[in-house]
Order: C-alpha cells, then structure tokens, then sequence
C-alpha cells in the first residue's frame, strides 16, 4: 500500500508531520482523525521510477503508469508577474469548473489554453504538471508562490481534505473580488488629488523659474529697496535654479522632484528593521485622517481573512497564523500573535484584543459573541463588512474634504507669488507719483 505524509494539528493546537501507511487519501485521513488530530496536508509520497524508454511499467506521459512529461523550458522565465485580476479571474472560472464537475486535470488544462503566453501561462503549465504527477492542486500551487501565496494555499488544501473544493474556490474569488475592491477603491479615490498636486506643483515651479527671475531684474534695473516678502520670494527662485549661493551644486527643484522617492526608499529600508517596522507602522495609525482609514482598512483585510479561512474549514490557529502573516501592519500582527497565544492555551479569542486596544469595541464585542454562539466566522465576515462600508464612507469625506483644502492651498500659494511681486511694483508707482 501507499505511503502518505501529512500535516496535522493535534488538541493543542501543535503541528506536526508523519507518515502513514493507507490503501487511498480518504483511509489515509480517516486513520490520521482516528489519532485525534486535525490533519492540514496529506500527499501521497512519490515512488522513484528508473528512466527507460518503454516497458511494462511505461505508459503515456501524464498517466499513473506513465513517465513524467518533461516541463516545457518557457516554465523557467520569470518575465513580469501575475496581476491580482487575472488570478481572481483564474479562481473564478477554476470554481465554476469544479462545480460543473469537470476533474482537475481537465480544468487546468482549459484554463491554460484560455492564458495569454506569459508567467501565469506557464505556473498554471507546471501546477498541471505536478498534478498530473501525483502531486496535490495545493502542493503543486505552492510551488509557485509569485502567483499563489500561503493564504490561497491553505484554502486550497482545506478544500481538498474536506472534498469541498468547488465551494472554497468559490469563496476564495468573492475574498480576492472585495479585497481588490477596496484596495481600488482608495487608490481610484487619491489618483485625482495626486494629479491635481503634481500639475499644479509643476506649474509653480515653472513660474518660480521663469517668471519670478525676469521680474528680479527689472527690480534690480530700478535699484529700490524690495519688501521682505519680495527678497524671500527671490531667494527661493534662486534656490530652485541652483543659483542661490555660488557653491549650491544641486538645484532646490531636484531636491523637490527626488525628495519623495527618497523618502520613500528610505521609509521602507527602515520598515525592513524590527524596530523601525514597528516605529513606521505605529505612527501611520496615529496620522490625522489617514490614520483611521488604515486602521478602519487593516481590521477590514484581517477579519475577512480569518473568517473565510475558518469558514473554510482551516483549524483556527493555523486560520490565526495564515492571517497574521498576510496583515502587513505590525501593531495588528503583534496583536494576533497575543490572539494566536490565547487560543491555544484554550483561553478566549476577543479578551487579547480588548487588551491590546488596536480594535473597537463593537469588534471586540461581536468577536466575543461569536465565541459563545459558535458562528465565530460569521460575526467577522459582518464585521468586515461594515468596516468596509465604513472605509467607502470615509474615502468619499477625504475626497471632498481635500478638493476645497487644495483649492485653499494652491490660491495661498498663488497669492504669496502675486502679492511679493507686485508689492515692489506698487511701490514704484506710488514713487514715481
């Protein structure tokens, strides 16, 4: 009989990995539960086959009896990657396959042929591949994490351990469809101000440049006394062209146009430290505004992500696990590790939140009944839902708070140019008078 390897939690909530001998996957489980443990991977461990050009034991590539298909060498380039759009796309049409009941193998292949040429084209090559070999959808999928990280993985092995693929592909697309929807949603949401800001900063730019120095030497031309106002304003276009003292090298409007990308480089150098990931990731929630739409957001992301991996069938503390790997913000994953710790001491799940005060307390309250009525994956995904209802909301306030602070803005900045160079000019004319 054959040997299968596998993954499993026991009552604690520790993994751990073994061998088992089993005549098929189903005895295979069934013997693995029998151990009182929750098993989280179980693969059919590969026999060694000699390379030989035929046989008794040869079959068509691609068949149990058969040789392994060599993978094709366009499954080695690594040109571009794979868009969230498409791999929603590909879950979607995989699920409605899976419910039409066509096998894997099938489904794969339709799918592949469907793929324009390109990376995604050839991982799906080579998940059909190792599939066709023996290999689990999620094991083969795992090879491949450019396109499918551990949270898809996961979702997918939960899927196959309880014979309900169909259904959690299903709501593996609708989790990638919400989540792209409100990460569209913010960024659609700041494309208009940040265009509005650049243009006008060019144009600013443009009149400090060439507008401002012309009017520096007519008054230079009239040997009068300027204002204050009106030598800071020069000073400044001096600045920006690089010619405010003989030794500036580098002009003031590189400094303006590189400045951001420096800070952004740098701020995630620094996010790449412990320390300074902890530092960033504290202070962004602490931001006027922005602060609690990334709050609001990252409670969004993870609620939704636990509860649809413990909807799915993922045993809570690898769901806790799974959930604070893909949380990108470090006072959310410190406080889900605290979680994490709870739970598997058989304490309760919502009590290190309200301790950790990183959530509201209507969160840490559904939380809290969800535990006791057992529809713990139920209480998040409402909980995700009115956080993203409440992050539109927000998006839509910041969008028309900031057209009216821009428009402040930009006619401060405006009125500063016309008001420094026309107050020398006032004064000529009052002289000249």
């Amino acid at each position: 009989m054959p040997t299968f390897s596998y993954e499993a939690l026991d009552e604690a909530g520790k993994p751990t990995k073994d061998t088992i001998v089993a005549a098929n996957t189903e005895e295979a489980i069934a013997r693995i539960r029998s151990k009182k443990l929750f098993p989280t991977s179980v693969r059919e461990q590969k026999v060694a086959k000699k390379k030989s050009g035929g046989g008794a034991g040869a079959g068509p590539p691609g068949t149990p009896g058969g040789g392994k298909k060599p993978k094709s060498s366009l499954s080695n380039i690594s040109i571009g990657g794979v868009s969230r759009k498409g791999l929603t796309t590909f879950t979607r049409q995989l699920s409605t396959l899976q419910d039409a009941g066509l096998p894997i193998l099938r489904s794969l292949s339709i799918l592949e042929q469907q793929q324009k040429p390109g990376l995604f084209k050839n991982i799906i090559a080579g998940v059909h591949e190792d599939v066709s070999s023996g290999s689990t959808l999620s094991d083969a999928m795992a090879q491949h994490p450019k396109a499918f990280d551990r949270l898809y993985c996961k979702m997918i092995a939960a899927g196959e351990v309880g014979g309900v693929l169909d259904l959690i592909l299903q709501r593996l697309a609708e989790f990638m469809e919400k989540a792209a929807k409100l990460k569209g949603r913010i960024i659609g949401a700041m494309i208009y101000p940040a265009v509005v800001i650049s243009v006008a900063a060019l144009i600013v730019t443009g009149i400090m440049l060439l507008i401002v120095p012309k009017f520096e030497k007519i008054f230079e031309d009239f040997q009068t006394t300027l204002p204050p106002l009106t030598l800071f304003l020069m000073r400044l276009s001096r600045w920006l062209g690089g010619t405010l003292y003989p030794s500036q090298m580098i002009p003031g409007a590189v400094f303006i146009v590189v400045g951001p990308f420096v800070a952004f480089f740098v701020l995630k150098f620094v996010r790449k430290t412990p320390l300074g990931k902890a530092i960033v990731d504290t202070g962004v929630l602490y931001l006027p505004v922005a602060g609690k739409l990334i709050t609001k957001s990252t409670i969004a992301r993870f609620t939704r992500t636990l509860g649809t991996l413990i909807n799915a069938g993922v045993p809570i503390l690898d769901a806790i696990l799974i959930t604070r790997d893909t949380t990108a913000n470090y006072v959310y994953v410190k406080a889900l590790d605290k979680v994490h710790d709870s739970v598997r001491q058989g304490e309760s799940f919502a009590e290190p939140l309200r301790q950790s005060k990183t959530c509201d307390s209507i969160v840490v309250n559904m939380i809290d009944v969800g535990e006791e009525t057992g529809d713990l994956d139920k209480m998040l995904m409402k909980i995700a839902d009115n956080y993203d209802e409440e992050v539109d909301v927000m998006v839509d306030s910041l969008v028309s708070l900031l057209e009216p602070i821009m428009v402040v803005l930009l006619g401060a900045i405006v009125g500063f140019i016309v008001v420094a160079l026309f107050l020398p000019m006032v004064k000529l004319i009052s002289a000249l008078t």
